[in-house]
């Protein structure tokens, strides 16, 4: 039994030594210096209260957009034809190579007797300045039950 034990032991002990070792840097050979990656001079320190690639949830007040959201929106939708694209609320930031805007909209087609609908919008808007609608997903409302 107690060889079962101190094998026991001495397995436990390797690993945790291997463990250790596995989260240190081997030093690099001398005139061997690290290559800097263009791409994460780019990227932006995310404000405070940000997280990348998590979804933000503002607290704002009122139903206006925030600026840098407003912008996005306006370039996105500016060349559109065939609806009305009415920003309602911002429901969510994601910062990631740029910003991802998710916008709650009510969408009206530009024809005679046009039932508007609710819709998630969402944008890209890149690092340039640039922007585009992503997605689209409709939000259906049972109007059957509605008074």
């Amino acid at each position: 039994m107690t060889k079962y034990l101190t094998l026991f032991l001495a397995v436990l002990f390797v690993l945790s030594l291997s463990a250790c070792a596995c989260g240190e840097e081997e030093p690099l050979p001398p005139g061997v210096y690290p290559v800097q990656d263009a791409q994460a001079e780019k990227q932006e320190t995310p404000p405070a209260g940000m997280m990348l690639g998590g979804w933000n949830i503002p607290v704002l007040e009122g139903t206006a957009l925030p600026e840098d959201a407003q912008a996005a929106f306006d370039k996105a939708t500016g060349q559109l034809v065939g609806a009305m694209y009415t920003p309602v609320a911002l429901m969510g930031t994601q910062l990631v190579a740029g910003t991802n805007y998710c916008i709650l909209c009510q969408i009206t087609p530009v024809v005679p007797d046009a039932v508007p609908s609710w819709n998630l919008v969402y944008i890209y808007a890149d690092l340039e300045g640039n922007a585009e609608i992503t997605n689209i997903y409709e939000l259906y409302i049972d109007r059957h039950t509605q008074p």
